[in-house]
C-alpha cells in the first residue's frame, strides 16, 4: 500500500509493516504524483535484465533500491474513501493518476480468456495471473471477487513451496 498525505509517503506491507525506507523509488514517485492525498494497492516488483519481475532478487533484499510498484488499485483519493465503488471505476481513476511516474507502473489488464492469459504467462515465466471481478468493491485479504492462479514451474511459486516443506 502506498499511501500519500501531502509531503508524507508511508509504504505499507499486506500485513501491516512499514516498509518506507526500504523502497526509496516508490516513494520519490508518490511525491510527483498530482494527487496529494490517496491510497494506492499495488506490488512491489524488482525486475530482471528481461524486463520480468525476479522474486528471488525482491526476496534476498539487496536490491530494494531497484523496487518498482505495479499499482492495481486505488481505495481513496483527495480525502474521498472510495472502497465503495467498482473495480473498473476506481482503476478508471488510478489510470490518469500514474500518467507520468517511472517508478509507480499501473498494472494493466486483459479482458479476454483466463486460460489463455494464464498460459502465455507461464511461457514468460511468470508467477502466474489474477483475475478480479470488474463490478467488486475493495475488501482486504481474501475475497471471492478476485483469484489468484499460480504458474507451478516459476520460481516464486517453487520457493513457497520449499519454505513451506
Amino acid at each position: 500500500m502506498v499511501w500519500r498525505d501531502g509531503g508524507r509517503v508511508r509504504l505499507f506491507t499486506r500485513r501491516g509493516f512499514d516498509w518506507t525506507l526500504r523502497y526509496p523509488r516508490i516513494v520519490r514517485s508518490a511525491r510527483l504524483l498530482r494527487a496529494t492525498r490517496f491510497l494506492i494497492d499495488g506490488e512491489a516488483v524488482v525486475c530482471g535484465e528481461d524486463g520480468i519481475s525476479d522474486f528471488e532478487k525482491l526476496h534476498q533484499g539487496a536490491h530494494d533500491a531497484s523496487v518498482i510498484l505495479y499499482a492495481f488499485d486505488l481505495l481513496a483519493i483527495d480525502g474521498a474513501d472510495i472502497r465503495q465503488e467498482r473495480l473498473e471505476d476506481r482503476r478508471g481513476k488510478l489510470r490518469p493518476l500514474l500518467a507520468h511516474p517511472e517508478d509507480i507502473l499501473f498494472s494493466d489488464h486483459y479482458h479476454g480468456d483466463g486460460e489463455v492469459a494464464f498460459r502465455h504467462a507461464c511461457q514468460m515465466g511468470l508467477e502466474g495471473i489474477v483475475s478480479k471481478r470488474r463490478d467488486s468493491h475493495y475488501q482486504s485479504g481474501r475475497s471471492d471477487a478476485w483469484l489468484k492462479i499460480r504458474n507451478p514451474n516459476s520460481s516464486a511459486v517453487r520457493r513457497l513451496v520449499d519454505v513451506t516443506r
